[in-house]
């Protein structure tokens, strides 16, 4: 069992009567009313697997309470979306909630109230499996509460995105920003243009560590999701109240799409037929060429993207992220091409002609039923009133974004990008960026202090991102997401004080079961001891940044 003070993220509230417990047996039955989705199910063979239990169907309960020796969960319509309580009480437990997404978020309370063995996919020989009297009141502080996962640098197998869908479930997160594309990969299926994914998601070979590193893996690297892989991913994520949000990078970090079909290339100005898919890391200069026919084949794959990412599958599911960010303009100057389309359409520059890119594609997404969202950079140039933004230089372009009137996630690299180190010793491994502990995750603040009211309300919420030029298999993802995504997830749902006045030491301690937890779920976190020795890189460049990061 664990302590009603040792749940993450931090709940509403709590209240509790003595130290009595409801025990779980043989006769525990499980059991649900109309209007809460799925949770049944998952606690269900959850538990039954953990515990060996049969929780078997039970009778509802009397109204207000659950049957003697019974867990149930029921709907209450005076709840707001996403809340839930929890009532143990004479042997009993209820969980009741506004939404199938509250009664989801109760259920993975009551998981954590078990105690960690409650994570294990199978019966360890425990006689006794306790819950705490108590009840528990909660709901999310944000809506959007998610996790950019990049694919594409380093490709993740489909088993193992289906574990961070349980990963972030496990921690009420909400949205998956999959990043499916980039200059070093391409990484869905697209019908209509097959050369993608057979040319495109493919390296002949990988930078190791940071791109001035003299090191290279010369084994190719790739791999992509088919379209089932992908509707799998979406309704996995679905039945966890997850929203997959795909992202398809345009106009910058391009090079795959290029190498697979150069005349997407500015060829005007390079031999685009002569790239290959990138193998290294950095601000590429091989941008996709501003011309009509890069639109259409764009909107080709779009067609695609929305058939498989359909907008009612979860939260947040009718965003695209188009990307928009890094997108170097120096081939767009030399370029005639492109320097007629500027002439052509009146435009004043090239920051004017990716704008016009961006908006073409707002205005495309738009009339489908879909929102366009993209890094903070698709504000240059003016934006469509319809767009949102993920705000990921500081806070700045969340600020000018919120008071231009676009919804926000805010990620400020400086907080949130969970690729740069975690230390400043010389054992963490491939030293990225500035050092960004637990603790300084934990003091992340999402909603800039200078936003009025009506200004913060445009912040959806906040993400956590996890960019893999440096991790090159699930354990180095893990070692960087974790223990922070914790951090971030109770920063997103809890209603938490003023980042200098939150208790990090009470984090700390309830930490201590949280990081049992993470074993049972198989996690390579890094220990707050320091990085174990199968988990350091010794000798492998990285690029960390002294000093503290800049606050804007």
């Amino acid at each position: 069992m664990t302590s009603l003070t040792e749940l993450i993220p931090a709940p509403l509230s709590v209240r509790t009567w003595g130290e009595r417990v409801f025990v779980l047996d043989e006769d525990t039955t499980l059991t649900a009313g109309p209007g809460v989705g799925s949770a049944e199910r998952w606690l269900r063979t959850t538990l039954q697997a953990a515990t060996g239990l049969p929780l078997r169907e039970g009778e509802p309960g009397p109204p207000g309470r659950a049957a003697e020796n019974a867990i149930e969960l029921r709907h209450d319509h005076h709840l707001p979306p996403e809340a839930y309580r929890i009532t143990v009480r004479d042997h009993r437990a209820l969980i009741v909630s506004g939404d199938p997404a509250g009664a989801f978020a109760g259920a993975q309370t009551l998981r954590q109230l078990l105690g960690p063995d409650a994570f294990r996919r199978a019966r360890l020989g425990r006689a006794a499996w306790e819950l705490p009297e108590a009840e528990i009141q909660d709901r999310p502080r944000f809506r959007w509460r998610g996790l950019m996962l990049d694919v594409a640098r380093h490709f993740m197998p489909k088993e193992g995105v289906l574990r961070y869908l349980d990963l972030m479930a496990a921690h009420k997160l909400n949205v998956l920003h999959f990043h499916l594309t980039d200059d070093q990969g391409w990484r869905i299926e697209i019908q209509r243009y097959p050369k993608l994914t057979e040319i495109g998601s493919w390296r002949a070979r990988t930078k190791i560590g940071h791109r001035a590193s003299p090191l290279w893996d010369d084994r190719p690297h790739g791999g992509h999701y088919t379209r089932d892989d992908i509707r799998e991913i979406v309704a996995y994520a679905a039945e966890r109240h997850i929203g997959v949000v795909p992202e398809i990078d345009i106009p910058g970090h391009s090079q795959a799409a290029v190498s697979a079909y150069p005349e997407l290339g500015n060829s005007d100005v390079v031999d685009t037929a002569s790239l290959t898919v990138w193998d290294t890391w950095g601000i590429n200069p091989n941008v996709l060429a501003p011309t009509d026919n890069t639109l259409r084949f764009y909107e080709g794959v779009l067609e695609e993207v929305l058939e498989l990412f359909p907008a009612d599958a979860g939260p947040f599911s009718p965003f695209v992220h188009i990307g928009g960010d890094e997108c170097l303009k120096d081939q767009w100057r030399a370029s005639d091409t492109a320097q007629k389309q500027i002439g052509n359409l009146g435009l004043p520059d090239e920051d004017a002609l990716q704008s016009w890119f961006i908006g073409h594609f707002d205005k495309w997404l738009a009339a489908r039923g879909r929102r366009l969202i993209g890094w903070d950079e698709i504000l240059e140039g003016g934006l469509a009133p319809g767009a949102a933004v993920s705000s990921w230089r500081g806070y700045s372009g969340g600020v000018a974004a919120a008071r231009a009137g676009h919804d926000v996630v805010m990620c400020p690299q400086q907080y949130v990008y969970l690729d740069y180190r975690q230390d400043a010793g010389p054992d963490e491994p491939v030293p990225i960026g500035y050092v960004r502990t637990l603790e300084d995750v934990y003091r992340f603040e999402p909603v800039p202090s200078e936003l009025t009211g009506e200004e913060a309300a445009r912040v959806l919420g906040t993400q956590a991102n996890v960019w893999t030029e440096v991790m090159e298999d699930q354990g180095r993802v893990d070692y960087q997401t974790f223990p922070r995504l914790a951090a971030l997830s109770e920063v997103a749902w809890s209603d938490l004080p003023a980042p200098a006045d939150r208790d990090f030491a009470g984090f700390e301690r309830r930490m201590t079961a949280h990081y049992r937890r993470l074993d049972a779920l198989g996690v390579a976190y890094r220990p707050p001891t320091g990085p174990l020795p199968w988990q350091r890189r010794p000798g492998v460049l990285g690029r960390p940044i002294d000093g503290p990061p800049p606050h804007g």
